[in-house]
């Protein structure tokens, strides 16, 4: 069960946040996000508050503002060192300061300090940001409100400062949370679903083209929000042309008027019908301690056991004829095979016996080192290589690991997969963003089957190459980089700064690209009288996308690089990680006097310290010793973990196992340093007793336990607490067992196994077959009758291992078809026609 975390001081202190609200402003696929957090000291002396938190990767941060009692400050974007500088003047004189700063190694996290709030006094900060929404496998456009910050695993090599993270339990938490969303759009709005409970969705039109929905009471804070939005017809082509800031420097992006044109290709079907029987599929897992957790609260099953099972689906779709290997990673990486091998019964039997036995047990997540590895492989002629990463953290070298996926989109696709509560954003749009392919996230209760195979179709459609994009109008400047990928049906956004005057009506624009070898394009025609008021939302996310760019360049150093992004920011007021909001009170006449008292008041993290953070803590060496894992419930207060270095930290976990110490005391390093009031609690703090894994540790603790209490577990050396779910097995999914019997050829044996999934003898289910049929074919036809009959609904996750299987039984020639299908509903109970099953 996961402990969900939140805001806390580091002592246990009165938490300053009292209260977030947020207004969400979805304009078609464009979202506007106003978050209002209120602050108040209680305490007897002035306090610097420091709230980190994590919003979508992509978003264009574009307004910070403080109201203390009437007054008003504005933040102002500047040089991070200058704004710095202001700040910890500011603070040395006296004055109230608040300072907003993104990430310098993942663009998904910001730190805010609001400093020098005195005795008794409130602050209400306003924070607003825009970000584009991704489309989903079922057409719904996700928007999702971060409430969890993992912590980022950082890699031993790395070098920089990063931002820490530190957690409590749900029960401490004592600021409220209130949220609201207003739809609008030229087509209606279908429904809104939810991971958490809403209230019934408001139509305020007829038309039901705008609508409002609201966050019922009692959301707790366990998991991040997210809202699921469906318009009828949304696969259509949009564009908005939106008239630039009177204010600003003639000339300029601000001052310009700049398009935002949507574009959603369509393939012609007899392209789209024939799947790709060739490449290289390489699966990169994640096998970190984090991937032991279940994958949501309402179910037990493990994150690394719906990876397991995805990779079934994944192995047993792939076509005839390809290659494949598998990598998975956690502080060191392994792979199934030293190279790719072509697909066969053998390989896939291979891999999957090695999969079966893949645990949570891989320490942290060190992702670039099993990267680097992948791309020294020599790629495969005529084997396009596609990469499928899925993972469920972030680590502080983002930045890094994206570069390297970018500097190899040459040779690959990438297709990524955010796992659980907290995945961050940054990485997994980035890797697929610069790997040229397509990225996912799995929260709450979703299978993570449906959006994996909806990847592997992307993958084996005929690839895009070739794409160039033609303006139909005069002095037209492209902002967005050069598309490199399109698939079926899946959105690709471009901005454009309009200069110059022109007196046409209308403008547009081509998309060209070779597709099967055929030359294609889509176009797309649109009026250039700008849109009514929207606020600069298209300038802001222009800038954000030409910011995001202008950061990535390999071809220029960070020196060259920096003066263009700070003078673009700073023009645009939107965030970059060379940027800072910078916000002074200078009004108030008397300075804040006493001592400052600081205060961390960080995000919720979904650490979870009661049964899943795994820490692979050199307790004892001796091989001897029978216990081999140690779970320490309610050992230490979250607090108290929180406010203590990590010398002091290995000394309480000591005295907390009277034994233990006798036990180990050999084998322990002697730790020291001075106490810090911010350490990473997670793998990569733990890692900073460097104490050699030998044992793995589950460390838990509970709030306010007074008993400290120790409990031995007899697992084996090399297992985590992951390996205690399969003691007792899962409830049998049929559809898995199904797929697990399928050969690699696409076929099924007449055997008891499946005989059991039809809930017969091999007997009954041989007795209806008729006489010239081979069981094979048999068995085949039965388990595509099956899988149309009973599992429709997850017709998305069975398709292509069902359109393998019809290859196979073409193949055949096989005699008697219409008798097949007619035993085998007979047989199964069911009702599925010959043209359905593709036969």
């Amino acid at each position: 069960m996961v402990n969900c975390c939140g805001l806390v001081t580091l002592k246990n202190e009165p938490v300053p946040l009292k209260s977030i609200a947020v207004e969400l402003e979805v304009q078609d696929h464009v979202a506007t996000v106003v978050s209002t957090l209120l602050y108040e000291n209680k305490e007897e002396n002035p306090v610097e508050a420091c709230f980190v938190f994590p919003l979508p990767g992509d978003a264009a941060v574009c307004h910070f503002s403080a109201k203390i009692g009437q007054t008003e400050i504005v933040a102002q974007v500047k040089e991070k060192e200058q704004a710095r500088e202001e700040y910890d003047d500011a603070l040395s004189s006296g004055q109230q300061a608040f300072l907003l700063e993104e990430s310098e190694q993942s663009p998904d996290i910001f730190s805010l300090s609001v400093g020098s709030l005195p005795p008794g006094e409130s602050a209400s900060i306003r924070l607003e940001y825009v970000t584009e929404l991704a489309v989903q496998a079922d057409d719904g456009l996700r928007f999702c409100l971060p409430g969890v910050l993992n912590p980022r695993y950082e890699p031993r090599e790395s070098q920089g400062e990063t931002i820490q993270v530190m957690s409590a339990p749900a029960s401490q938490i004592s600021y409220t949370l209130s949220f609201s969303a207003r739809m609008s759009s030229s087509r209606p709005v279908a429904r809104v679903e939810s991971n958490s409970s809403l209230e019934p969705l408001q139509y305020l039109n007829t038309g039901k083209t705008q609508a409002t929905v609201k966050l019922a009471d009692g959301h707790k804070f366990d998991r991040d929000i997210e809202l699921l939005i469906y318009y009828e017809d949304a696969h259509q082509p949009s564009a908005v042309v939106e008239a630039g800031q009177a204010s600003a420097k003639p000339g300029s992006m601000m001052a310009d008027p700049v398009v935002m044109v949507s574009l959603y290709p369509e393939f012609p079907k007899d392209v789209m019908s024939s799947m790709s029987s060739c490449g290289e599929f390489v699966f990169l897992l994640d096998r970190s301690g984090s991937m032991g957790r279940c994958v949501s609260s309402s179910k037990t099953e493990m994150r690394i056991q719906s990876a397991r099972d995805t990779l079934v689906f994944l192995l047993k779709s792939l076509p005839m004829g390809c290659y494949f290997n598998i990598y998975s990673f956690g502080t060191a990486f392994e792979h199934v095979f030293p190279k790719s091998v072509e697909y066969s019964q053998k390989t896939m039997d291979e891999a999957l016996k090695k999969v079966g036995k893949m645990g949570a047990d891989l320490g942290g997540t060190e992702i670039l080192e099993p990267l680097k590895s992948i791309y020294k492989q020599s790629c495969i002629p005529k084997h396009p290589r596609q990469l499928f990463v899925f993972t469920d953290g972030g680590v502080s070298n983002t930045k890094a690991v994206i570069d390297l996926v970018k500097s190899n989109a040459g040779s690959h696709r990438c297709f990524s997969f955010g796992i659980g509560e907290g995945a961050s954003t940054a990485l997994i749009n980035g890797l697929a963003k610069e790997g040229g392919g397509h990225a996912q996230f799995i929260t709450g209760a979703e299978r993570m089957q449906p959006k994996v195979m909806q990847s592997l179709r992307f993958s084996l459609q005929p690839a895009v190459v070739d794409i160039s994009v033609t303006w139909d109008m005069p002095s037209v400047t492209t902002l967005s980089p050069p598309i490199t990928t399109l698939f079926q049906g899946q959105r690709s956004i471009i901005y454009a700064q309009l200069s110059g005057e022109t007196t046409e009506a209308e403008g547009g624009v081509t998309v060209k690209y070779s597709l099967a070898g055929q030359p294609s394009q889509n176009q797309l025609r649109f009026s250039l009288a700008p849109t009514g008021d929207t606020g600069l939302t298209v300038h802001r996310l222009a800038a954000r996308t030409l910011i995001r760019s202008l950061e990535t360049q390999e071809s220029r150093k960070q020196d060259e690089v920096k003066p263009e992004v700070v003078d673009l920011s700073v023009q645009s007021g939107v965030s970059s990680s060379f940027t800072s909001f910078i916000a002074v009170n200078k009004s108030s006449n008397e300075a804040v006097k006493g001592p400052l008292l600081q205060r961390n008041v960080l995000m919720a993290a979904q650490v979870d310290i009661c049964s899943a953070l795994i820490a692979q803590v050199n307790i004892c060496s001796a091989r001897s010793a029978a216990p081999r894992m140690m779970k320490m419930c309610s050992a230490l207060s979250a607090a108290e973990t929180c406010s203590m270095d990590s010398g002091q930290y290995a000394q309480a976990l000591m005295c907390s196992i009277p034994k233990a110490a006798d036990m180990c005391s050999k084998n322990f390093v002697q730790l020291g340093g001075a106490p810090t009031r911010s350490k990473s609690f997670g793998f990569g703090f733990l890692q900073k007793l460097r104490l050699k894994p030998r044992a793995q540790v589950n460390i838990c603790s509970a709030p306010n336990a007074a008993p400290r209490m120790m409990k031995m577990c007899s697992a084996p050396n090399d297992d985590l607490v992951e390996e205690s779910s399969r003691d007792s097995p899962p409830p049998k999914d049929l559809l898995l067992q199904v797929v697990t019997l399928q050969k690699a050829s696409g076929c099924w044996e007449l055997d008891s196994n499946l005989a059991a999934v039809f809930s017969k003898s091999v007997s009954e289910v041989e007795k209806p077959k008729p006489q010239e049929v081979t069981p094979q074919v048999w068995a085949t036809m039965l388990a595509l009758i099956w899988l149309h009959g009973f599992k429709s609904d997850d017709r998305e996750e069975w398709e292509l291992l069902s359109m393998k299987a019809v290859s196979w039984l073409k193949a055949q020639n096989a005699p008697s078809l219409d008798q097949c299908v007619a035993a085998g509903n007979q047989l199964l109970g069911c009702s599925v026609t010959k043209d359905l099953l593709g036969v």
